[in-house]
């Protein structure tokens, strides 16, 4: 049959019933909440503990880099230790969305889950994981940093479950 041809002829099937159509898209529904469920799950419990000493380590390396030259390290060290640990970072993201893509036929996604929780998240945690370290900066006071990691991780570990407690109650 050629590319735009009608369904009309002697050899095309019948017309659906109604009962029929309603199945089918029915079942096409079926099908999309499936694939959105799918892409709302959670990370892997490895990548989101990853993530987790990633988002509690950056701080004290990232305020490690703002740091007068004396504390603990020289600033090159920080400056190493934060891309090191970036890089690693996303090295790891890189891999668990493509073995969860592999593994379930559908990409990872953010924009199923309520802006609720993501607006929130979106732009606390970067003012969190950056507005620490230049207060140390700015006081000296490496509390800052010990507080924004320990926020941080906290942050990370209630969005993870949060995720998953969401994707549970997906049908």
């Amino acid at each position: 049959m050629e590319t735009g041809a009608p369904l009309t002829g002697p050899h095309s099937p019948p017309p659906p019933t109604p009962e029929e159509a309603r199945a089918t898209l029915a079942e096409a529904d079926r099908i999309r909440a499936s694939a959105t469920a799918l892409s709302a799950t959670p990370w892997p419990t490895w990548f989101a503990a990853a993530l987790t000493v990633y988002v509690a380590a950056f701080p004290v390396a990232y305020g490690g880099s703002l740091a007068d030259e004396r504390w603990m390290l020289p600033r090159a060290a920080w400056a190493g230790a934060l891309l090191v640990i970036t890089v690693t970072y996303l090295a790891l993201l890189v891999v668990a969305a493509r073995s969860w893509r592999q593994r379930t036929g559908v990409a990872l996604r953010f924009d199923v889950l309520p802006r609720s929780a993501t607006v929130p998240l979106a732009i606390g945690m970067p003012v969190l994981l950056v507005g620490a370290p230049w207060l140390f900066r700015v006081t000296g006071q490496a509390w800052w940093l010990g507080a924004a990691s320990a926020a941080a991780a906290v942050v990370s570990v209630a969005f993870h479950l949060t995720f998953v407690r969401l994707h549970r109650k997906t049908p």
